[in-house]
């Protein structure tokens, strides 16, 4: 891959520094593709918050995702290490608030109250092992939020299956199939950087910018599995009346 110039931010201080070359279309933004793409996880979180029928828990979800999504365009356009936080962090609250939403799906606590102090408590720690820097951050927040990320596509792959479920079952198999794709191009990007960012251009084809594609497939498969989970509460209160 072509030396990286060094733009308006100046050199990378994040702890990645992703397949994307930088400033290669504008000297004020570090990741072109992958700042414009971020606006996909903005979008889907304003439309999710714009459904009023969806439930109100949910909706917190989809706010906490325009917050994601500011802080990426933030860290893409600077790779900044303390704009990566704007974009980091906000991951994590989101999937700790998701990890309760799908626990606590019913009108009383499943767990008691140990279980969000639990939650909590992996917050305050996820939070201070982020924010270090180095290799071990990125191995700290990719573990964690990782973990809790698979512990939730399970969980919804469980609500999508009930018989009660079923009419929003092809929404489910929509946005995993999105998620899925998204993750992959995700993973290639990270360790094939060599092959997307030198082989392929080197023959002509140009970088397939596949972070940027995360970005959009994660953004439609997390509307589409969430509408599960709103249907799924929605539904459930309706029972119980």
């Amino acid at each position: 891959m072509p030396l990286d110039p060094v733009g308006f931010w100046g050199a990378p201080t994040a702890s990645i520094d992703w397949c994307e070359q930088n400033y290669a279309l504008l000297p004020w933004v570090c990741e072109a593709f992958n700042t414009v793409s971020s606006l996909a996880m903005v979008l889907a979180g304003v439309l999710g918050l714009s459904r009023q029928t969806f439930a109100r828990e949910v909706r917190v979800a989809f706010a906490l995702l325009v917050l994601v999504g500011l802080g990426s365009i933030a860290f893409h356009a600077t790779l900044r290490f303390e704009l990566q936080m704007l974009d980091e962090l906000p991951m994590l609250y989101l999937v700790t608030w998701l990890v309760w939403l799908l626990v606590e799906n019913g009108p009383e606590p499943r767990l008691g109250r140990w279980f969000p102090a639990v939650l909590l408590a992996y917050v305050l720690l996820a939070t201070g092992a982020t924010l270090q820097r180095g290799g071990a951050q990125f191995l700290a927040f990719h573990l964690s939020f990782g973990t809790l990320e698979i512990l939730c596509l399970g969980r919804v792959t469980w609500l999508a299956l009930q018989p009660e479920n079923a009419p929003v079952r092809r929404s489910f198999v929509l946005g995993l199939a999105a998620y899925g794709t998204g993750i992959a191009a995700w993973f290639v990007d990270l360790k094939a950087c060599a092959f997307v960012g030198v082989t392929l251009p080197a023959h002509g084809i140009p970088n397939p910018q596949l972070h940027a594609w995360w970005h959009v497939l994660v953004s439609i498969g997390f509307f589409l599995l969430l509408r599960v989970v709103s249907f799924d509460r929605v539904q459930a209160r309706l029972r119980r009346r």
